[in-house]
């Protein structure tokens, strides 16, 4: 039925009239069976019976069929306008249209559009088939109830960028989905080579979840892809060769950096391809002649601190050395802003993340046996009772005459000079500590370590033994020692202070787990600081770290200031130091997490192959739901539930590995 001018807009709908409606983004033809309150039974072309509102019609049509015909026929009829429609519409070249209207700042209506499009006599069809073309391409108009508004120039740029990006993102679903099926079901990998984004937006969804800039891509590709969770993603990786069944996730999570960037290799190189005369420096004291010692672990490769011990007329001098990194290591270089962006090493099990370049911190910056190196040296008087006499700092050229495993050191302890003489130096320094309040916690330290082969090693160590606890009295001594040589002279610093405890258990040593546990919930929690305040943790009235420059970026830092006040470059202002403790305080924060982390991780791994071994427990809390227990042979805590027998806090109890999973963080434990 035609007419030779535009309908008029159906407003009343009967039995008989054709309507168009939007079903999964596309436009259905159908015919009105039935009409009551607005409330519609529909026969659409696809020979379905369906029950719509009238509000959510796309189109009502003035033309009617009549709905008293065999059904096959009423079909057949709507497919027939449907054809026509679709025909019309793709005679519409809206971009054409666009560039004449664009300008237009009043909204078109249908009708007027289709006069745009269509040349008389019109008809519904015409109409129909204009909303069809405008809906099929959005890219340069915006249509709403009727009514045409041509998008600015501005507004269609905008469109074809986000529509090139929609149409990326759908290669990208596609590409990932066939990539994760083919992975899944090819045993010797993919035969598909994705876009790198596609690995980076699955690997970044696995790591961050919703959190991740990518999750509406890597989710969408999960959705098309056999996987039912991010989870299964894991074993995807590590089946394609991308990821190891041991990966550090939690390292990729923390985006820590792992490697140094090229800027920062080239200065590396030329420093070391660089001379340097430390004789020359006529601030350095050349201690080249005393006989230095570092006492280290076995595996240690960096060699940041040394002790000396000399005998004199009236007592002794002893001497703790700290490799001066900052002679070859200056502020805001490439290599320093990397170990700012790092703030520490990192040590853990099965890798090792130095905070500078290993030829630094394993050579030139390290205290190697029989090599001239620039110091930082603590030399102290002492009387022949071990009383301090007096102290200085100085920078020095030192070296190394001996370097000692701490199990060599144990040996020569007690029959053998200076590790005799020093042990007994470092027993009254703790025991003046102890007396000035100082809570000695006496936790053993499990060392886990994996070889080559994977295969897991652990040593259960004692913190206390002799000389274990020399070297951490003689650091702890020229750490006080630099502080207050840093407070007398007004310097900023990186400050370590503790307030009192909130509770103190016992005085001295105490060998129990229970109440050194106990103890160490009491303690305050320690703050790092750009001025001197006391430490009552170690005892001292003023406390930096200074020893370790090589591993901890705050050590360089109050290097620095130490070497300012001798004259050398100019020391950081408070402001400064405050600031970039401030940008380094998150990188310090995942060092921590991520070493209990990985360390943890392998103890779990290697109890994975103990199922249905025994072990000592110490129970620590005790919750409604379950206990908390220390597993003593590694120092872990875990869940146990609650069994028929009540346990107390501090009770020891046998408890067996249920079941481990290193990657899950798993360990299910029964008594």
């Amino acid at each position: 039925m035609t007419t030779h001018g535009l309908p008029a807009i159906v407003t009343t709908m009967i039995k008989g009239n054709i309507v168009e409606y939007i079903d999964q983004q596309k436009i259905i033809s159908a015919v009105i069976l039935q009409e009551k309150k607005g409330k519609l039974r529909l026969l659409n072309e696809n020979n379905r019976e369906v029950n719509f509102s009238e509000k959510r019609l796309s189109h009502i049509s003035q033309m009617r069929l009549d709905t008293s015909t065999a059904r096959d026929s009423i079909v057949n009829q709507l497919k027939q306008l449907t054809l026509n429609r679709q025909k019309l519409s793709e005679t519409i070249d809206i971009k054409e249209l666009w560039e004449v209207l664009h300008d237009e700042s009043e909204d078109i209506d249908i009708s007027t559009m289709t006069l745009f499009c269509f040349d008389p006599p019109l008809t519904s069809d015409h109409e129909a088939a204009v909303i069809r073309a405008f809906f099929n391409d959005r890219l340069y108009f915006k249509f709403n109830n009727m009514l045409f508004s041509p998008l600015t120039v501005e507004q269609v740029k905008t469109k074809k960028r986000q529509l090139k990006l929609a149409e990326e993102r759908e290669v990208l679903t596609q590409m990932g989905a066939s990539w994760i099926n083919d992975i899944l079901n090819n045993k010797n990998g993919s035969s598909v080579n994705p876009d790198p984004r596609v690995i980076n937006a699955l690997k970044s969804y696995y790591l961050f979840k919703n959190d991740s800039d990518s999750f509406i891509l890597a989710r969408n590709i999960i959705k098309r892809s056999p996987l039912n969770s991010p989870e299964q993603l894991f074993n995807v990786f590590v089946k394609a060769s991308i990821w190891d069944q041991n990966e550090n996730v939690g390292l990729l999570a923390l985006q820590i950096p792992t490697v140094f960037h090229q800027r920062v290799l080239d200065h590396e190189k030329k420093i070391t391809s660089t001379q340097i005369n430390f004789f020359d420096d006529p601030l350095r004291k050349d201690l080249t002649h005393i006989p230095l010692i570092t006492i280290d672990g076995q595996s240690t490769l960096d060699f940041d601190d040394a002790i000396s011990l000399e005998n004199t007329e009236t007592g002794y001098t002893l001497g703790i050395h700290i490799i001066d990194v900052d002679a070859y290591i200056k502020s805001n270089d490439p290599i320093d802003l990397a170990a700012r962006e790092r703030a520490s090493s990192i040590y853990m099990p099965d890798d090792k993340l130095p905070m500078i370049p290993s030829n630094l911190s394993e050579d030139f910056c390290s205290l190697k046996e029989n090599e001239i190196r620039p110091g930082i040296s603590t030399i102290v008087k002492m009387n022949r009772f071990f009383e301090i006499q007096d102290y200085n700092i100085v920078p020095s050229i030192i070296k190394v005459e001996k370097q000692m495993s701490y199990t060599e050191a144990n040996l020569l302890n007690g029959k053998n000079d200076p590790i005799t003489t020093l042990y007994r130096i470092a027993t009254l320094l703790r025991e003046k500590r102890l007396k000035a309040g100082a809570i000695q916690i006496t936790l053993p330290e499990v060392n886990v370590w994996v070889e080559d082969n994977n295969e897991i090693g652990y040593i259960k160590i004692d913190r206390e033994n002799p000389s274990r606890m020399l070297v951490s009295e003689m650091m702890i001594f020229a750490n006080s020692l630099m502080a207050e040589f840093l407070a007398n002279h007004n310097m900023p610093a990186v400050f370590r202070s503790q307030a009192h405890p909130k509770q103190r258990l016992f005085k001295g040593i105490e060998t129990s787990l229970t109440l050194n546990f106990m103890q160490r919930k009491q303690l305050s929690r320690a703050i790092i600081g750009t001025d001197p305040e006391i430490h009552s943790g170690l005892g001292v009235k003023a406390y930096v770290t200074a020893t370790s420059p090589i591993r901890r970026y705050h050590d360089l830092l109050t290097q620095r200031q130490i070497k300012s006040i001798f004259g050398y470059d100019k020391a950081y202002s408070k402001s400064e130091l405050e600031n970039i403790l401030q940008s380094i305080s998150f990188s310090m924060a995942n060092t921590g997490r991520v070493q209990a982390a990985r360390k943890r991780f392998w103890i779990i791994k290697y109890l994975e192959s103990k199922k249905g071994s025994a072990y000592e427990a110490l129970v620590l809390d005790c919750h409604r739901d379950h206990y908390n227990v220390l597993v003593k042979e590694f120092m872990l805590e875990a869940k146990l539930p609650p069994s028929g027998i009540k346990l107390k806090h501090g009770d020891i109890i046998e408890v067996t590995i249920q079941h481990a999973d290193a990657r899950r963080d798993q360990l299910s434990l029964f008594a």
